[in-house]
């Protein structure tokens, strides 16, 4: 695959304060709506979530659908919601911030995952995130600038 090419209209600030549900409930939506997934994949990342925690570190989780659901992958992708106030992601009380939600077909999610992880261990990371203010705040972060 291909460098997946991230830009600012595939990512969306969100003020407010939210639950995970919500959050996955939104991310799915962004990513039914482009075109990424079916209408059943938004099953397939709750499912997930009971299984394993989507949470990467940092203030990043990556909610994703189960493997059984990749037929309902339409093409590969991602979408990214910022939520400035956080979420409060899991019984670790990880807060999220920053929501991946993640199409692959195959195991292009690996890819991206790699592309993501400099940006995950970077020790500045979180302070980064919190001080977002913009889409391209946010996408140079990501993009490991």
């Amino acid at each position: 695959m291909s460098h997946l090419k991230l830009t600012t209209n595939d990512i969306s600030i969100i003020s407010g304060s939210h639950s995970k549900q919500e959050a996955i409930q939104s991310i799915s939506e962004a990513m039914i709506k482009a075109g990424l997934v079916k209408d059943d994949y938004t099953q397939a990342m709750f499912d997930r979530d009971t299984q394993i925690s989507t949470f990467l570190g940092n203030g990043i989780a990556i909610p994703h659908g189960t493997t059984d659901k990749r037929d309902s992958v339409i093409k590969t992708g991602l979408k990214i919601n910022y939520y400035p106030e956080g979420i409060y992601w899991d019984e670790d009380n990880n807060i999220a911030y920053v929501i991946i939600g993640i199409a692959a077909k195959n195991n292009e999610h690996l890819d991206i995952l790699r592309q993501l992880t400099r940006a995950v261990i970077a020790e500045d990371t979180l302070e980064r995130i919190k001080a977002i203010n913009t889409t391209e705040d946010l996408l140079k972060i990501l993009q490991g600038g």
